[in-house]
């Protein structure tokens, strides 16, 4: 459900043993997940904005919402519609089913299910890629079974922080009869000791209406204080 099919990602693949001390996905990965456990132990909710663009070309139908998000402290979110224009059938029905997925898939229940670890995925080292300046583990990831809460591609894991700083692929499995295929990337960056998401970028090919591109951009991030 989520990047335009020309959207260029700038890869220079060098070889995955090229970094000494690192032999494989599995260690990069290992490492990731240390490191983000030390972030979120930090990371006492937040806030953010989010502004989704939802196009049809091929139609002439484009529609965009503005939303304010909280993040709990369990990771469990809430959003609030700031605003909502254009294409009424997507106002109504895609933006909700947007929202509701995802805060279906943040209960601390479900979210385990979806996250980027050895019990989800397993894990290939493809090699390093310079990401916005910065050294990157390229890894493939596979996932181990057909759960909606997954996706089959890659991960930009930064080489001095151990955060991802993109995810590109699709869906494990397809979430519906009436899309053929669903494309994303999804970027991240730092903001402060954190790691964000920034923008995603998708590409929806749907049997009736043909691709539909959706684009959300995530901005005034604003983490909580513990006093």
């Amino acid at each position: 459900m989520h990047g335009p099919l020309a959207f260029f990602l700038p890869l220079m693949l060098a070889e995955p043993g090229s970094i000494p001390g690192l032999h494989s996905a599995d260690q990069v990965v290992a490492r990731m997940i240390a490191r983000d456990s030390e972030r979120q132990a930090a990371l006492h909710g937040y806030t953010a904005y989010r502004r989704y663009v939802l196009e049809n070309r091929a139609h002439h139908k484009q529609a965009e919402m503005l939303v304010r998000m909280i993040c709990r402290e369990d990771g469990s979110k809430q959003f609030e519609v700031v605003t909502a224009s254009g294409w009424s059938g997507a106002r109504k029905h895609v933006f909700p089913r947007l929202l509701e997925a995802e805060i279906d898939a943040a209960r601390p229940d479900l979210r385990e299910r979806s996250r980027i670890t050895p019990d989800n995925y397993t894990f290939e080292m493809a090699g390093t890629a310079d990401v916005r300046g910065r050294l990157a583990y390229v890894i493939s990831i596979e996932p181990k079974t057909q759960n909606k809460y997954l996706a089959r591609g890659r991960i930009w894991v930064d080489a001095d922080e151990y955060a991802i700083v993109r995810v590109e692929g699709q869906p494990a499995k397809n979430p519906s009869f009436w899309l053929k295929s669903v494309h994303f990337v999804h970027d991240y960056n730092k903001s402060g000791p954190f790691w964000f998401p920034v923008t995603d970028r998708s590409v929806t090919d749907a049997r009736l209406f043909g691709a539909t591109e959706m684009t959300i951009e995530y901005f005034d991030y604003a983490p909580n204080t513990i006093p």
